[in-house]
């Protein structure tokens, strides 16, 4: 017992000496400004700091957006220049001004990864057949896209108002 006591008992020391209370407060060029042998708290320029914030100096390298994120899905329009557009399946078809337009919500990426190439209706007397195609955009050369969901809408005009009939999304009828 004797033999792993005093191991432990000299382990917990250097420990607690090794983590040390010596604080170094750095001015505002990253250089170290002072140093004491007293557990001081270092402070922001300008303020007072608490444990666990985040440091006064912004990031390196971080940009702002350019467009601020939006509640709701993001209206788009047809760009009719898709390489390869594959049909695309849609969440919800609404109907408003009277049954005359639709409103289409799909999942889809970003652009120019992944912009709306068109949207074809064929209309019966008994249902309303709209299928999105999607694609790359063909003007985006050598460029990355993060892989990331988005939520897009777009409208489309009926020939007559849309009345009791049915709407059936063309991605997903083979």
């Amino acid at each position: 017992m004797r033999r792993l006591t005093i191991p432990l008992a000299a382990g917990t020391l250097l420990l607690s000496v090794g983590c040390g209370t010596e604080t170094v407060t750095g001015s505002a060029s990253g250089s170290p400004a002072s140093s004491s042998g007293s557990a001081a708290t270092a402070s922001p320029p300008g303020g007072s700091a608490a444990a666990g914030t985040a440091p006064s100096q912004p990031v390196a390298g971080t940009v702002a957006p350019k467009v601020e994120p939006t509640h709701g899905p993001r209206p788009v329009k047809p760009t009719g220049d898709a390489d390869d557009p594959r049909r695309v399946p849609w969440l919800k078809a609404r109907p408003y001004k009277n049954g005359r337009t639709l409103r289409v919500v799909w999942w889809s990426g970003v652009e120019p990864c992944n912009v709306l190439d068109r949207v074809t209706v064929k209309e019966t007397s008994k249902r309303v057949t709209v299928t999105l195609w999607e694609g790359p955009s063909s003007k985006a050369q050598n460029v990355a896209c993060i892989e990331i969901a988005i939520q897009k809408s777009t409208t489309v005009k009926l020939g007559k108002p849309l009345g009791k009939r049915k709407v059936v999304d063309g991605a997903r009828i083979r």
